[in-house]
């Protein structure tokens, strides 16, 4: 894992108005669209190619970001809300829906509140956020798939019946990565603070 993200950035790092961002936020206007669509008029055909069309923006705001040299801290930030928020409406939408039990639903934001209560922790060390490592990627990259599944597996026959044996198997190794991240987030946290000093009130993040 890389080191935790500080509140300082260089000039670059400050871009608002960049093409990656603009997807990225894009991205999250999708998310009501979803939801409204699978639990309004359980149109789930049109509720799936909204969860495509933002798997495929997820991985092209990345490497425009890159390409055009447009990494910003923003987008740092939107990606990983936008991909939270999206299995967040799944999960609810799959719970209302009955196509898995509420304890699925409930496991997946529960890890992500645990983790927002570290971040004042990493804060007294001068620190704002917690790295993205590629198992908290590989986690959401399971999820995504899985989900799609899971609602073609909400009904009858060979396909519905193979759509459900994948998505549940997606599912249940994202689940398991996605705690599985969320530990070793939450140990990184620990032996950040074992090994750096508090920062004083008022004074200025780590370089």
């Amino acid at each position: 894992m890389g080191a935790p993200e500080t509140r300082d950035e260089p000039a670059a790092g400050r871009q608002v108005l960049t093409v990656p961002n603009v997807i990225s936020a894009s991205r999250l206007l999708g998310v009501p669209l979803f939801l409204w669509l699978v639990l309004g008029p359980e149109a789930d055909v049109w509720a799936l190619v909204v969860l495509m069309v933002a798997g495929g923006t997820d991985f092209l705001d990345g490497w425009l970001a890159r390409k055009l040299n447009q990494q910003s801290e923003l987008g740092r930030l939107l990606d990983p809300v936008a991909d939270r928020f999206y299995i967040l409406a799944v999960v609810i939408g799959l719970a209302m829906r009955d196509v898995i039990p509420w304890w699925v639903a409930a496991s997946l934001p529960l890890r992500d509140l645990l983790l927002w209560g570290l971040v004042p922790l990493l804060r007294t060390r001068g620190y704002s956020a917690l790295p993205v490592h590629f198992l908290g990627k590989a986690a959401t990259f399971n999820l995504l798939y899985a989900f799609p599944l899971l609602f073609l597996g909400d009904g009858e026959g060979t396909v519905a019946t193979l759509a459900q044996i994948f998505g549940w198997s997606l599912a249940l190794w994202g689940i398991g990565l996605y705690w599985w991240a969320g530990v070793l987030y939450a140990w990184q946290v620990r032996k950040l603070l074992a090994t750096t000093e508090r920062r004083p009130r008022g004074a200025g993040s780590r370089e």
